[in-house]
């Protein structure tokens, strides 16, 4: 007998992680003799817990094809962290109840490390419980921070958009800053590695010698160093754009951007670097100023999606299905790298062992030697990822999205208290 497969999107969602829910569910539909309907979770895992089911059989073909160009997350997302398995084991029990009351077998969660260490934890006790689920791990994360993947789907498509915006806003600055703004600070996300800070280096290159000043997490801020490359940059080019992680901290840990505040993961709610590097500069240098924050519409950004992310989403959603119908269970697809000139890549696999909780930083080797850009070897990893572009059918002059029906399953279970 065919069993359903059970699909949710967790954490912050990308431009193109409804191409990898349209890798698994058309897959999945090409296989409809092992596997019968492909639920979705409503909200995330939280949709599983709560048996907030989502009935993707409703959808037509054109309309899960459309998602392959529309950003966000077509079900909804979550920031829901289940506790270990020893401090909450009613959660997994509950999951693994749900699963069995609407007869599925199959687990693709599409999300980031700590939807990953989930998705082991589930696989775990389902072969205690005698209840077997192929548990599989499809990668997403806009931090680019997942091991053994060359790189995370929803990256490529965020460094685009800052390497553009960079390229472009400093275009602005320059032609403004004989008389007026002569810095541009732009606050990008990346709680602790410097990946996407990282794709603003890209806006210079052998053709437009732009002056970039980079804040990694991964390198301490000195602020008088800080002060110095600032004002040499100035001095030379009349301006200068500074590209800040929001992960960007102090030599004690305090982040520049930390409010005080955690979300539910209980890690410390960030924002606000960009405004104060940005008077920390007038302070010190009196230069005018600009700054802006990405925020979502760094990840949203689906018009400007790289085509090389939008074929790998897509291509980690296929392979999750094909791995999981092959037996495989506590895995992720992966992306390899198998050359950077002429650029090539092929699916691979990793145990979920190996990538739960674990976090990808920025190699030494990327980042200058000043601490403030990024080396060729780095702009050799980057320039692949953000080739290639997949524009969205536009109507009106606007880019055309699909929103689903997501009808309803009904529920079999009592409710159940979060």
């Amino acid at each position: 007998m065919a069993k359903n497969a059970f699909y949710a999107q967790s954490g912050g969602v990308t431009a193109v992680i409804n191409a990898s829910a349209c890798g698994v569910i058309e897959t999945a539909r090409q296989h409809s003799d092992k596997i019968g309907k492909v639920y979705a979770g409503r909200n995330g895992i939280i949709g599983a817990l709560t048996e907030d089911l989502i009935d993707t059989s409703k959808e037509s073909d054109a309309a899960i094809a459309a998602l392959r160009h529309t950003p966000s997350g077509a079900f909804g997302s979550c920031r829901f962290k289940l506790k270990s398995l020893e401090d909450n084991k009613r959660e997994y029990e509950r999951l693994i109840e749900v699963f069995k009351a609407h007869d599925i077998g199959y687990f693709f969660y599409n999300g980031g490390g700590d939807s990953a260490d989930t998705c082991y934890k589930v696989s775990q006790l389902s072969e205690k419980m005698g209840y077997p689920v192929q548990a599989v791990h499809v990668p997403k994360t806009v931090d680019n921070d997942l091991p053994i993947t060359d790189n995370c789907p929803g990256f490529g498509s965020v460094a685009k958009y800052i390497a553009v915006s960079t390229r472009e806003a400093s275009y602005d600055v320059r032609s403004m800053a004989k008389t007026s703004t002569k810095i541009f600070v732009i606050e990008v996300m990346g709680r602790h590695a410097g990946w996407i800070a990282a794709a603003g280096g890209l806006a210079a290159d052998a053709e437009n010698d732009i002056p970039v000043v980079i804040l990694f997490p991964e390198v301490e801020f000195d602020q008088a160093k800080f002060f110095a490359e600032v004002k040499a940059k100035v001095d030379k080019y009349d301006y200068c754009s500074v590209v800040v992680s929001e992960g960007a901290h102090w030599p004690d840990g305090r982040f520049l951007a930390e409010q005080g505040t955690r979300d539910a993961f209980g890690h410390a709610q960030l924002g606000g670097a960009a405004p104060v590097v940005a008077n920390m500069i007038k302070d010190e240098l009196g230069y005018k100023f600009h700054w802006a924050v990405a925020d979502y519409m760094q990840r949203a950004a689906r018009h400007i999606a790289s085509k090389t992310d939008v074929d790998q989403a897509y291509a980690m959603g296929k392979a999750g299905v094909e791995m999981a119908l092959a037996g495989d269970n506590s895995i992720m697809p992966a992306i390899v790298r198998t050359s950077n000139n002429p650029y090539a890549w092929e699916v691979g696999k990793a145990p979920l062992s190996e990538v739960a909780n674990v976090e990808k930083m920025m190699p030494a080797e990327f980042i200058s030697e000043n601490g403030f850009g990024i080396t060729e070897a780095c702009r050799e990893y980057l320039v692949p990822l953000i080739q290639g572009e997949d524009y969205p059918p536009y109507e009106n002059g606007m880019p055309k999205y699909v929103t689903l029906k997501n009808e309803g399953v009904p529920r079999k279970l009592d409710p159940f208290e979060l």
